[in-house]
């Protein structure tokens, strides 16, 4: 019998439960996988919380990789036997399991370099740190980033993509350990949020110009912070929103900071032409595949502790990915 974690109302991990399911035959565009390793994300908890909602009971988790079981009709892009990994929204929902039925579109062929729990831990992560390094940003050599969660699972992906394209990384993060490990991912300066004024720092560290552009996954807590450490014109990605979503605000004060830019991308809208989608994919394959960007997976849970997972992410006691080991 196969194994899922689902959810009968919104709240924080506790509602999560770890039950049997039943899995038929893929129906029309369909396929049945077995997963092998499923990714653990911080959008997850958006899902569980009701910030993303969804109809009830629900399926947890977006993201896995595993071998392709059974194939519906109308499908052409994978065969029964092939190793694969997805990412989606609302159209893979309902990773957290040892078999399902998932649409065959969003699936990606894996190549021979990419194992199963690598690809669980950064098709997501990846992608969008494909999107940012390679789409959302025109960069030049010597541009700064600031790199909000250095130490997470998106942030040690995006600072080595940013070295590789000779930018300048300013990270911010927590404790010291964190800062180990992101210093060793890319990361020349590194700001300790804790203890130190984010856009004091910046500007100290850019002779006063500021950062090209600023990724922020923490949302409330950081958002002035952000702003703050732009240079003129410069752009703040808005890419998660840990700490609680964005307050309203008004327009002009991107005038006031400098004529900044702020934009709320969202990896479905990158990844949607299957074109582009391959060609950042294999981007990723490829620097993952020779040892140019490293994905660490830092923490390795089982499904029946998806519970324990929720805490130790929302606790922010990870460092790199998380996955789910079946």
């Amino acid at each position: 019998m196969a194994k899922a974690v689902r959810m009968y109302e919104t709240g924080g991990p506790e509602v999560l439960r770890y039950e049997d399911a039943e899995v038929g035959d893929p129906g029309p565009g369909q396929i049945r996988i077995r997963h092998v390793a499923v990714g653990l994300n911080y959008a997850d908890t958006y899902f569980r919380n009701g910030t993303y909602p969804v109809p009830l009971p629900a399926g947890m988790g977006v993201e896995a990789a595993g071998v392709v079981q059974a194939v519906g009709d109308g499908v052409a892009n994978v065969a029964v036997g092939d190793r694969v990994t997805y990412t989606g929204f609302l159209n893979t929902l309902g990773a957290y399991s040892t078999e399902r039925i998932v649409p065959a579109a969003p699936l990606i062929r894996l190549p021979e370099t990419i194992g199963f729990e690598t690809a669980a831990a950064m098709t997501m992560r990846g992608l969008t740190s494909a999107y940012l390094m390679r789409r959302i940003h025109a960069f030049r050599k010597g541009d700064t980033i600031l790199l909000h969660a250095a130490a997470g699972g998106v942030g040690l992906i995006v600072s080595q993509w940013a070295r590789l394209l000779g930018l300048n990384v300013i990270g911010t993060v927590s404790t010291e350990e964190k800062a180990e490990i992101a210093r060793a991912h890319g990361c020349q300066h590194i700001i300790n949020y804790s203890h130190e004024d984010v856009a004091q720092r910046v500007r100290e560290l850019t002779d006063g110009v500021g950062a090209n552009v600023v990724f922020d996954s923490v949302g409330k807590s950081t958002f002035m912070a952000s702003l703050d450490s732009l240079k003129r014109r410069g752009l703040l990605v808005c890419v998660g929103t840990a700490s609680g979503p964005i307050p309203p605000f008004d327009p002009v004060l991107l005038a006031m900071k400098g004529s900044v830019y702020v934009t709320r991308p969202a990896l479905a809208d990158y990844i949607a032409d299957p074109g582009e989608k391959a060609e950042l994919a294999g981007e990723l394959f490829d620097h993952v595949g020779a040892g140019r960007i490293r994905i660490e997976i830092n923490q390795r849970y089982a499904l029946e502790d998806a519970l324990q997972a929720h805490r130790d992410l929302e606790s922010r006691k990870t460092t790199g990915s998380s996955i789910f080991v079946i």
